[in-house]
């Protein structure tokens, strides 16, 4: 593969700029036809790289774009899901350069979907592209990609019911993940679920004079603070009666197995420019975010938050929360359990709503499976170090969908890094990683 990356890194380069121009955030309703824009292309590049069939199949939702190319109805199939739609790039400011206009510097891509996910979507083109026209491919491929992972796939579990005989497969492979880091690779062998929600808290009527009603009126904003401040108790434990029900301990051996990825407390507290970190009492870091549920607030708002002072008492506060769940959690039931809570918790001097807005449950696979070991031994080819299997901390909810109605196992072989700043201000892609990550996929075939 790197005889054949050498060969065509110019075209390369041009074509994924050509889908990183593309403003395709999911978000936004006024990139409505920036999603077909960018379904159509992708459609094109599949064609060109050897797929027998590609189409842009309508949703309830944005186009799904469908691909295949069957070389023995006999033979394993592998089934590659990405997605083509992309965080809103706000704040625009904070930018280096054009967020939709791709450069490279530093060694790097940099631009919305550089990495997440249209930069390691693109890396299965290119690695299906050599093995067709080189002749090297003995499995059938189908790909779909959806355009709405980034609202939390609400249109695709659907779609694949309604085409479940059509995407019979006996691997879904995936590259959306990030792994530990240039020098240590790693397999995600699971991720966690996650249900989003948005609470509204009302006090008064109307917005009122601080002056007249201080004092005496509730104000919803710091109910809500304290609303929230009580959703953990001391131990950085989620105080939502019924929370932890479901979740399963792990032993202490596969907790012995995890920790065998490498991890410098030191230079993570520098990274994230924090001096000290704060979670569940009793689980290390990597446990916090891969193996352990967690809830945080992602947004808070209300009243005034305009240039200079408005003295005002709002009549309404906002937040939006997000937990991250693990296998054995159902994002419904935890829905449920937030609501009915945080519902009870409200003092009578204002009124509650809770919203679901996305969720999904969370998955786990097995190390021990063919797929697996293929994928290990195929990075270990190109990094040169067998990889470590970790638990993403993330959530691509439409996986579990797959594994549930597909009946086949997702494997995650994910290129990107932290560096790499996804849902952020100038968010990059090493080219190192976009070629290795070809190689790998390219060696997988071979292996699987």
């Amino acid at each position: 593969m790197k005889t054949y990356i050498e060969q065509h890194k110019e075209r390369f380069i041009e074509e994924l700029f050509s889908l990183l121009r593309i403003p395709s955030v999911s978000a936004l309703p006024e990139h409505k036809a920036d999603m077909q824009r960018c379904a159509e292309r992708l459609c094109e590049l599949l064609l060109e790289a050897g797929a027998d069939r590609a189409e842009v199949s309508p949703s309830r939702g944005n186009p799904v774009v469908y691909a295949e190319k069957i070389i023995d109805p006999s033979a394993k199939t592998i089934l590659i899901y990405g997605h083509y739609d992309v965080q809103p790039a706000e704040p625009l400011e904070k930018w280096h350069s054009d967020p939709f206009e791709p450069v490279i510097h530093d060694g790097a891509i940099w631009g919305r979907g550089a990495n997440d996910d249209k930069g390691q979507l693109f890396m299965h083109l290119k690695a299906f592209e050599r093995e067709v026209r080189l002749g090297l491919l003995h499995h059938n491929v189908k790909f779909i990609f959806e355009g709405e992972e980034e609202i939390g796939s609400p249109s695709l579990p659907e779609w694949i019911r309604e085409h479940k005989d059509m995407l019979k497969a006996d691997i879904c492979l995936v590259s959306d993940t990030t792994m530990i880091s240039e020098s240590v690779p790693s397999i995600n062998c699971g991720m966690r679920g996650l249900s989003y929600l948005e609470v509204k808290v009302t006090g008064p009527n109307k917005d009122l004079h601080s002056g007249h009603y201080g004092g005496a009126v509730a104000n919803p904003i710091t109910v809500l603070c304290e609303m929230i401040a009580s959703l953990h108790d001391e131990d950085q434990r989620v105080a939502i009666p019924g929370f932890y029900d479901k979740v399963v301990e792990l032993s202490d051996e596969d907790r012995a197995l995890l920790s065998k990825a490498p991890f410098d407390l030191e230079e993570y507290k520098k990274f994230l420019d924090v001096a000290e970190l704060r979670g569940e009492k009793g689980y290390s870091t990597l446990e916090r975010t891969g193996i352990r549920p967690c809830l945080d607030v992602c947004g808070i708002w209300g009243g005034y938050t305009g240039t200079g002072a408005k003295t005002v008492l709002p009549s309404e506060a906002h937040a939006k929360i997000s937990m991250r769940l693990v296998p054995n959690q159902l994002s419904s039931e935890i829905t449920e359990l937030f609501k009915r809570h945080f519902e009870s918790i409200a003092p009578p001097e204002v009124k509650v709503e809770v919203k679901a807005c996305e969720g999904g449950d969370g998955f786990l696979i097995p190390i021990s499976s063919e797929a697996y070991k293929a994928g290990s031994r195929a990075m270990a080819e190109v990094y040169g170090i067998e990889p470590v299997p970790s638990r993403g901390g993330g959530s691509i909810a439409v996986l579990a969908e797959v594994q549930k109605i597909l009946g086949i196992d997702p494997l995650l072989m994910g290129f990107g890094l932290e560096r790499d700043t996804i849902h952020s201000p100038n968010e990059s892609y090493l080219l190192k990683q976009l070629f290795a990550g070809m190689e790998s996929l390219s060696l997988f075939y071979k292996y699987y």
